[in-house]
């Protein structure tokens, strides 16, 4: 089972129908897309999704908002939200869903706030609630996280004490960061910054306990021209980050 979470920049835009494409060519089963719109651009990706079998789809869009950013999900398999106590209640970044794959497995998605906001810290916290409460379910979250660790998902100083310790309580309640637990210390970054250039690893999936023997593959994957990287920007400011499951 393939999964995608990919943060696609300000709702697609001019880029939409390529966005859609790139993604189809992934294969994924199921994607999570961050900084979807209620726009024509980011419909134009739905329907498109839609149009190649991941027609189950479930959004945080609030149409009297066309402009905010939200959440997409969509899959090959039936989806049923989830509304969950004490999880993330900020509109638009938090999204729970069941799959009914088989067996069927939890998805939540998001997209947690920059750390100039000062809202991270809480949401943060929720986060890491919902991981607690559900530690026994095959249950992945993944999405953009503006989070990383002190050190090693940075090229110059950026996180703070802060977020490494959100990492770490996440690993304590017996999750994994999926790429860190296949890849090591391995540097890799999924965004950088446009004025200096500097690479950030923002986005993650983490893995409970019971799943994590299904993890196979993680990968990070920038579209279209991932041999150009002056031009790795292109379709989105951020690597897709692709997750392969044998859900067997």
């Amino acid at each position: 089972m393939k999964l995608i979470a990919w943060n696609i920049r300000a709702g697609g835009g001019q880029r939409a129908e390529r966005i859609a494409q790139q993604l189809i060519e992934w294969k994924p089963d199921l994607v999570a897309l961050s900084e979807f719109r209620s726009t024509p651009a980011s419909r134009l990706i739905a329907d498109l999704l839609a149009e190649a079998g991941l027609s189950h789809q479930i959004s945080t869009i609030q149409h009297v908002e066309p402009g905010r950013n939200a959440l997409l999900v969509a899959s090959r398999f039936k989806l049923k939200a989830v509304i969950e106590p004490g999880a993330p209640t900020e509109p638009g970044r938090w999204i729970m869903v069941v799959a009914s794959s088989r067996p069927s497995l939890h998805v939540g998605a998001l997209h947690v706030p920059n750390q100039v906001t000062g809202r991270k810290p809480e949401f943060h916290s929720r986060v890491l609630d919902v991981i607690k409460k559900h530690s026994k379910k095959r249950f992945i979250i993944m999405g953009d996280t503006n989070s990383g660790r002190m050190g090693i998902d940075e090229q110059n100083p950026a996180f703070n004490r802060q977020t490494t310790q959100w990492f770490d309580a996440i690993e304590e309640a017996g999750w994994v960061d999926a790429f860190r637990h296949l890849e090591g210390p391995k540097r890799e970054y999924t965004w950088y910054s446009p004025n200096k250039g500097n690479g950030f690893r923002l986005d993650q999936a983490f893995v409970s306990p019971r799943l994590r023997k299904s993890l196979k593959t993680v990968t990070h994957a920038w579209a279209g021209v991932s041999d150009l990287p002056e031009r790795r920007a292109e379709i989105s400011d951020h690597a897709a980050l692709l997750v392969d499951l044998d859900m067997r």
